[in-house]
């Protein structure tokens, strides 16, 4: 069987990655890819988009979406995703228009149409989300669940205390982890353990023509060390696929909207203030070997 979703999400190299990923997975029905303004703004992270699902002549529909958060003012990642937010390759431009409609309407949409539960993979910030389930709540009973990459149960990379995609949007966050949905939070906690390693980049290169690809923006990722490069986004599709490479914590989890640890979320990790209530699977550690060559397999795997 396999998983029906949709991803809502701001390429943003480490989000081509994962829709590389989810494209191309025998085990996943993509059904479609929503964007946000997040690593750079909308109509760029819209043409990413476009340009990965136009790579692989891949039949998903894209639809844009929200061109900045609930409340807080924007602030873009262009200086680790470079301006265009997916820079070292040289992409098609004939690419496929996105739908007539907005992200917020074809979720809705495509929800509600879906003859089995939607798992939902938001890797950007969640204002689509955050917006689809103050608009349309109807839409929660045919969600099987969040698998959502952010948040950080420790040291924020976008400050001390907060983790990008949730300190993009706090307000959107915190109305996601209340809204009563299985949320598997994928964060920093394990992203940056499972970093792909420079020898796992360098066997890219020659490997076929995603590879290539791959390695080409891959290789001017900001985010990234002398152990490897962070491919934050990709273990949403990772753990779809390989959950048991993952272990995780049920706790609940706040997202704070303001003062200085805003968008820091909060794990209640000892069950002391919820009266036992939990709301999210919290992933804490990682097999990193696994989720190297699990990614190097699903790569070679692509025909040219």
């Amino acid at each position: 069987m396999t998983i029906k979703v949709i991803m809502d999400t701001d390429p943003g190299i480490d989000d081509a990655a994962a829709l590389t990923m989810a494209i191309n997975d025998p085990e996943i029905d993509l059904k479609l890819v929503t964007t946000v303004a997040g690593n750079v703004t909308v109509d760029k992270t819209t043409k990413n988009a476009q340009k990965i699902v136009r790579f692989f002549n891949a039949d998903v529909p894209v639809a844009a979406g929200a061109q900045q958060p609930l409340i807080k003012e924007f602030e873009d990642a262009a200086r680790i995703h470079g301006e265009s937010g997916m820079p070292g390759y040289d992409f098609p431009e004939d690419l496929p228009k996105p739908l007539d409609m907005t992200a917020v309407e074809a979720l809705r949409k495509y929800i509600m149409e879906s003859d089995e539960k939607i798992t939902l993979v938001p890797t950007g910030s969640y204002t689509n989300i955050a917006l689809l389930f103050s608009q349309y709540p109807e839409v929660k009973d045919n969600i099987e669940r969040i698998v959502a990459m952010g948040g950080a149960l420790g040291k924020g990379n976008m400050t001390s205390a907060a983790e990008f995609n949730v300190f993009t949007d706090p307000d959107a966050a915190k109305i996601v982890y209340n809204a009563g949905i299985p949320i598997v939070m994928i964060g920093l906690d394990i992203t940056m353990k499972a970093l792909l390693t420079p020898d796992s980049l360098a066997k890219l290169e020659n490997m076929n023509r995603t590879g290539k690809m791959l390695h080409d923006i891959i290789s001017n990722d900001g985010d990234k060390s002398e152990a490897g490069s962070a491919m934050h986004d990709v273990n949403t599709i990772f753990y779809l696929l390989h959950p048991e490479a993952i272990k995780t914590e049920d706790m609940w989890v706040d997202v704070v909207t303001d003062g200085p640890a805003i968008g820091e979320t909060v794990g209640d990790i000892r069950g002391a203030y919820h009266d036992g209530k939990i709301n999210t699977k919290v992933a804490v550690d990682i097999d990193a070997a696994a989720f190297n060559k699990w990614f190097l397999e699903e790569i070679s795997k692509i025909a040219d």
